[in-house]
């Protein structure tokens, strides 16, 4: 048998791919001149990049010193503002801020303590375009409605005050206060039931509340029910 011939070339027909032949002596490049041409050729784009980030944080830093700065001011020239001319004046240069709706409840308490109900709904209607949820947004509500109950609209408070106190998101001492002032109210009316539903819903809510000592006075002052009188034995005829 002979034996076949040994190809010229090792090739597979078809294959195109060119071979490089690698030098024995060749040594791959290491990490740092690795780094050294990739700065050469992006140095210039790394610097660049790492400017303008550190140009963003620089603005951002004083951006927020300048904003505290103007907070803090506002913080001071509420604290000063100790009369109601000064409140009306700090409440109209800082609309919308948090400290000028606060304002706006004080102006609104004492028209309201003064019995100026439309002034004090005013206020606390003002307040509440900044006031969208929070404490200090309940107080508000608590106050528009002691407003409208004192400027003849009755219905309309105490609709508020029981929402108010049907809230269990709200704090204790505003749906304790609402509660004692719609069993104030009940009182009023000469509705004893009622004075009696609005004082139980306050110890449930908080029976430890200053209020729930003033709606027990409330409860005091309920007139006895009436006692039935006494069925008297037959009279037996000898």
């Amino acid at each position: 048998m002979t034996t076949p011939a040994t190809p010229s070339d090792p090739t597979p027909a078809g294959d195109d791919r060119k071979f490089v032949a690698i030098d024995e002596n060749y040594i791959a490049p290491s990490f740092e001149d690795q780094l050294h041409v990739f700065w050469k050729k992006n140095g210039k784009m790394v610097l660049v990049v790492c400017a303008l980030i550190l140009v963003g944080i620089v603005a951002k830093g004083g951006w927020e010193y300048l904003e505290a700065q103007k907070e803090e001011g506002v913080r001071q020239e509420y604290a000063v503002a100790s009369t109601p001319e000064k409140l009306k004046t700090f409440a109209a240069a800082h609309s919308g801020h948090t400290l000028a709706a606060v304002a706006q409840i004080r102006m609104a308490d004492d028209a309201y303590t003064a019995g100026k109900p439309a002034e004090a709904v005013t206020g606390y209607q003002a307040a509440l375009t900044t006031l969208k949820t929070g404490p200090l947004a309940a107080r508000a509500q608590l106050g528009l409605a002691m407003a409208k109950i004192q400027s003849g609209k009755v219905s309309d408070g105490e609709t508020t005050l029981k929402t108010l106190a049907a809230d269990p998101t709200q704090l204790k001492g505003i749906r304790a206060e609402a509660c004692y002032q719609l069993a104030s109210l009940s009182l009023e009316a000469g509705k004893a039931d009622d004075v009696k539903k609005f004082s139980d819903q306050l110890m449930q809510i908080d029976p430890a509340s200053p209020w729930m000592q003033r709606a027990m006075m409330l409860r005091a002052k309920l007139p006895a029910p009436a006692t039935p009188a006494a069925v008297g034995l037959p009279t037996l005829k000898l």
